[in-house]
């Protein structure tokens, strides 16, 4: 096998033999164009191919965690009446979707690690070719109670549903929708409603066409105004910047309007701390 699927992409063995030798302490994860199994790369040949990895360890984890859902969501929109097609090569051979549900509409499924540079790599690729690219996390990016950096660039936002989040689970054959997502005026928690659609024709139909009554969360200021305290206390990076434009405005805590410590702030937004005091 002389080419394999790295981050949804399909690259040479040659070109990656190449990239192996000067930089051999990052691991790369590749896997079979055509059965999604796991493979590894083949290089002390004249010729570096791809070989499967044995079945055992590839028929567990995220591989068919991925592989499950992505069957699954293919045959919903094809019941849907989309002529949803997986592995479709698209931008010359540079990109390689998940499901292309139509010649401008593209799914990505994502259970494995994926680091900034390479989302925005993909995604900007999907946006040249003038194809809208809906991502749909596993249960490695599932969202908690405290929001994790690597989950930012899964969100997306429209009016009805405003920041929202997509999850999939194959074994419950449900895609969950995170809507309305705030964040906490100081903190890294997160609120959010949820709905499950059922991953077949008429669960896809019910999710375009939803339309829900949007909650407003409850804040307590007091332990917001506390959280702060304390990271100025514990000297954090983040209390550390905070308290050095308190001194220099001459200004305590105490002096904060009211709307720092009481208003929800949006995902991918700084803390109103900072974002009142970079204003100022």
């Amino acid at each position: 096998m002389y080419a394999a699927l790295l981050n949804n992409v399909l690259v040479l063995a040659v070109a990656e033999a190449r990239i192996s030798e000067n930089e051999k302490n990052i691991k790369r994860q590749y896997f079979c164009p055509q059965c999604y199994r796991e493979v590894q790369l083949i290089n002390n040949s004249k010729t570096p191919y791809f070989k499967h990895i044995p079945s055992e360890v590839n028929l567990s984890g995220e591989n068919k965690e991925h592989a499950q859902s992505k069957s699954l969501l293919t045959t919903a929109l094809r019941a849907a009446h989309f002529n949803a097609q997986m592995e479709v090569q698209l931008a010359n051979g540079q990109l390689r979707a998940d499901i292309l549900a139509s010649p401008n509409l593209a799914f990505e499924i994502q259970c494995a690690p994926l680091n900034k540079s390479e989302f925005r790599h993909r995604h900007l690729l999907y946006r040249q070719i003038g194809v809208k690219d809906i991502w749909i996390v596993g249960k490695r990016h599932f969202l908690g109670q405290y929001i994790k950096k690597s989950q930012l660039i899964f969100f997306r936002r429209n009016k009805p549903w405003h920041d929202y989040y997509l999850e999939i689970n194959p074994d419950k054959l449900v895609i969950s929708l995170k809507y309305n997502v705030l964040l906490e005026p100081l903190t890294n928690k997160i609120h959010w409603q949820k709905q499950n659609f059922t991953i077949n024709a008429k669960g896809l139909k019910k999710l375009w066409h939803f339309r829900p009554a949007l909650r407003k969360y409850h804040i307590d200021s007091a332990k917001q105004k506390q959280y702060l305290k304390m990271q100025l206390m514990q000297k954090s990076l983040n209390g550390m910047k905070i308290a050095n434009n308190l001194y220099k405005r001459r200004q305590t805590i105490d002096d904060l309007p009211p709307w720092v410590f009481s208003n929800f702030r949006k995902i991918n937004s700084p803390d109103n701390a900072s974002k009142f005091l970079d204003q100022a």
